[in-house]
Parts: structure tokens; sequence; C-alpha cells
């Protein structure tokens, strides 16, 4: 599991990084992201690539498991 770490970056700067994650041909991801826009930016668009995607949330962080 490939894990990116976006905690800091604003829209669309996660998806982006993500998105090239993805094209690398990976097939699970963790994203760390501290802010809720892109908790569900990043989500939305996993979901759309036909990837499962979990959450968990401690002090304001997300951790977004991105699985195939």
């Amino acid at each position: 599991m490939k894990t990116l770490d976006a905690r800091g970056l604003s829209c669309p700067e996660p998806v982006v990084l993500l998105r090239n994650a993805m094209a690398a041909g990976e097939q699970a991801y963790q994203i760390l992201v501290d802010n809720p826009a892109s908790r569900e930016n990043v989500t939305r668009y996993a979901e759309h690539q036909g990837y499962h995607v979990t959450c968990t949330e401690q002090d304001g962080e997300y951790t977004l498991s991105i699985v195939k």
C-alpha cells in the first residue's frame, strides 16, 4: 500500500497527487488529508475510478484507505 501525505495541500492538489499515483499502476493507497473538502474530493475521485474508500479521523486529520 502506497502512502501519500497530502496534509497542508489545498484542492485540487490531493486529487492530483492521487491521480498521478494511480497512473503509476498501484492498486492500494493510504492518503492523509487535513480538511473535510479534500477528504470529500479524494473520496469522490477514487470511487469514480472504481476504488473502495474507507476513512478514519483523528485529531482533525483523515486517513483514507483506497483499494481497487
